[in-house]
């Protein structure tokens, strides 16, 4: 890893929220952020950070989502999501998340992610894809 990777690091996104992700089973009129959408923008947002601190080669997975989704966003408002790196542990890292729309807090949590090799996981699935046939 790199030594620009510590606790305390954070970054912050702005998120449009459009149509496509917000939920669309209750009617336009209550088309709100939807929270399998707002879970991707968190990971995203963590492991666009993540890459800018670790070496070539490496990437991130995501393993662990701990998230209250305390508000309704509606479609064309924005959230801003911050992120802060709260732990490293080897190749575990740990975020805090709180995410804010410009009236409330619309959501808070933590999110692991694990640094991986690329190519070794690559093999890793290739290896795995080999035994299911």
């Amino acid at each position: 890893m790199n030594d620009g990777l510590h606790e305390g690091l954070s970054t912050t996104r702005r998120i449009e929220v459009d149509a496509a992700r917000t939920i669309d089973f209750m009617g336009e009129e209550v088309r709100v952020y939807a929270t399998p959408e707002l879970v991707r923008d968190i990971e995203v947002t963590c492991r666009d950070l993540l890459l800018e601190h670790i070496g070539p080669g490496k990437d991130s997975v995501g393993v662990r989502v701990e998230l209250d989704h305390l508000a309704a966003t509606l479609i064309g408002m924005w959230v801003d999501i911050t992120v802060k790196v709260k732990k490293t542990h080897d190749r575990l890292v740990s975020f805090e998340v709180e995410c804010h729309d410009p009236l409330e807090r619309v959501a808070s949590g933590v999110h692991n992610r694990v640094i991986v090799g690329i190519e070794s996981t690559a093999k890793r699935l290739a290896e795995k894809r080999a035994k299911v046939g």
